[in-house]
């Protein structure tokens, strides 16, 4: 039913649990996921140095992505990461019909929650404005 899934991560507890769920899915028929990281522009255009801050990201990005990655291959699934630059939501929405996903699995909150809790979460919009399904784990 959902043979490929689209996991939005930004590493944190929230998005770990939401993990779990995605490996249970590989009994519902799931296949392939497809591990996003995206990098918030917004967090790092205060920076001076925004280049290298932005490698810096990057970096920490591949070494998460790649567990993860290493964690759902033991399990069977194919696995395919993307770190994309840009604004999450938007960058979610886009890659959903880059890679015709069956189904988006996300964690309810991410890191920065003071944030969203004032301009919306990404979580939130990602429901509103998504055109598959939208699986999202509480805290």
């Amino acid at each position: 039913m959902f043979e490929k899934i689209l996991y939005p991560t930004d590493f944190s507890e929230v998005s770990r649990k939401a993990l779990a769920y995605i490996k249970q899915l590989k009994d519902a028929g799931t296949k392939e996921v497809i591990v996003l990281h995206v990098i918030d522009l917004r967090e790092i255009a205060r920076e001076l140095d925004f280049q290298k801050v932005l490698e810096r990201m990057e970096v920490k990005a591949r070494e998460e992505t790649k567990t993860i990655e290493t964690e759902l291959n033991k399990n069977g699934f194919h696995v395919k990461s993307r770190i994309e630059t840009g604004i999450p939501f938007r960058d979610i929405l886009r890659v959903e019909k880059e890679e015709d996903i069956s189904l988006i699995v996300m964690g309810s909150h991410g890191k920065s929650c003071i944030d969203e809790m004032i301009i919306g979460s990404v979580s939130e919009k990602v429901i509103r404005k998504s055109t598959k399904p939208v699986l999202v784990i509480r805290r």
